[in-house]
């Protein structure tokens, strides 16, 4: 139901399935697997694809809007479901990104303060003839005195 009704409402608008595709930031071969049945999009997808084609996504589901008050509720649940894993999905995806922001960031660090000790440590040894010719003046400097 759903790969013919995706396949109707993409051509009552005129569109090719390149350019719905490019619209929903995926590649022709997925729209073409939808519209076979081979496969479907996930919520979040279903959600802009509905969007696109300017339909709801029941529509593009193929289930009728129902009359009465409790298949109205029914309705409202799952909708209500599919919103809370979208959230989880979210702060899922946004605790992941500061994790590997905070390990990159602590990974910079690391290596600015490895360069400082190392310049700290580069800074400390002097030039060979330099520090002969220092303990020379000194010695000369003992023994005028």
């Amino acid at each position: 139901m759903f790969s013919e009704n995706l396949k109707a409402l993409r051509k009552a608008r005129g569109m090719t399935q390149e350019e719905l595709a490019a619209r929903l930031h995926v590649v022709r071969q997925t729209v073409s697997k939808w519209e076979k049945g081979l496969s479907v999009p996930d919520a979040e997808l279903l959600i802009r694809l509905a969007e696109v084609l300017d339909t709801t996504v029941g529509q593009l589901l193929g289930a009728d809007i129902p009359e009465d008050g409790e298949s109205r509720n029914d309705l409202a649940d799952q909708l209500a479901r599919i919103n809370e894993q979208l959230a989880i999905r979210n702060r899922r995806g946004r605790f992941i990104l500061r994790l590997v922001l905070g390990i990159l960031a602590a990974i910079v660090v690391f290596n600015i303060l490895l360069l400082v000790f190392s310049y700290g440590a580069f800074r400390s040894f002097q030039d060979p003839e330099q520090t002969v010719t220092s303990a020379n003046e000194a010695l000369q400097d003992d023994t005028f005195q």
